[in-house]
């Protein structure tokens, strides 16, 4: 089994782990609504996806 010539040093073990962070959110926009929404995904908003209707979403009632 290997082991550590010398002591590595805390800022050193720890620079190992900085480009580990996490990427943003990829967003596009919605062809139909116009909205921003993660792409690949049906659209929350409006139900299309890829240009045709897939979901049929529910209107709110104004009262």
């Amino acid at each position: 089994m290997g082991l550590p010539k010398k002591k590595l040093s805390t800022t050193r073990r720890d620079r190992r782990w900085v480009r580990y962070k996490l990427s943003g959110v990829a967003l596009v926009e919605c062809s139909h609504c116009h909205k921003m929404i993660r792409p690949h995904r049906i659209c929350p908003f409006c139900g299309y996806y890829e240009g045709r209707e897939v979901l049929k979403v529910k209107e709110e009632k104004e009262e």
